[in-house]
């Protein structure tokens, strides 16, 4: 049997709200000529939509054109940042993503840009963990639909998709995947769900899960 777990990537396998706001106001003060600032808090508020969603609460005030070009130059910059210089890894990452590969196929599927998840993967040299991802940039599809096709393509038997947001969730629900929550992130549950408090707790959850 095919076992899988995908992953969220916000909130989920890093932090990046910090290094992602600081890219957004450099870029979105020198497209709007004016400072413009946006916060840590503003980011982790948003994290998990998709792009079109983000581009419509950052920048209410632009017309639709302007919140995606303005958008598409963040997303720019953050990526290249990011990838020079990474976010914030949750606790024993690492490890606990070498013994969950030994067991299970490891994916990622994340709402964000293409080239986000590549960034996080190319920084930290994680490529060798995790055999497939999707995104929101890849296809302009929602959560839900790219877990599903995800699966899908990978011809998984069973899985579990860890995520730390009430939208993770609902996407995992309507694609058919049961949910782990990520209870370190950026949200709570309105259900009760099996649940993770630090992401080394992950392989023991999800043995329990997989072989109960």
């Amino acid at each position: 049997m095919k076992r899988g777990l995908i992953f969220d990537m916000d909130g989920t396998l890093w932090d990046s709200s910090k290094q992602v706001a600081e890219c957004w106001t450099k870029v979105a003060s020198e497209m709007l000529c004016e400072r413009r600032l946006i916060t840590t808090e503003d980011i982790q508020h948003i994290m998990g939509m998709t792009m079109d969603k983000i581009a419509q609460i950052i920048f209410p005030e632009q017309t639709p054109e302007m919140q995606m070009k303005i958008l598409a130059a963040c997303c720019e910059e953050e990526n290249e940042y990011l990838e020079k210089h990474g976010g914030a890894l949750y606790d024993g990452m690492e490890e606990t993503l070498q013994k969950l590969q030994k067991k299970y196929h490891l994916y990622i599927v994340s709402n964000c840009q293409t080239g986000y998840i590549e960034a996080y993967l190319k920084h930290y040299g994680f490529e060798m963990y995790f055999e497939d991802h999707q995104c929101f940039g890849d296809n302009n599809l929602g959560k839900a639909d790219n877990i599903r096709i995800l699966y899908e393509r990978n011809e998984l038997d069973a899985a579990y998709y860890v995520g730390d947001i009430q939208a993770d969730y609902v996407a995992s629900t309507a694609a058919g995947v049961p949910f782990i929550h990520a209870a370190y992130g950026f949200g709570k549950m309105e259900q009760d769900t099996p649940a993770i408090h630090e992401f080394k707790d992950l392989p023991a959850v999800a043995e329990l899960l997989f072989y109960r």
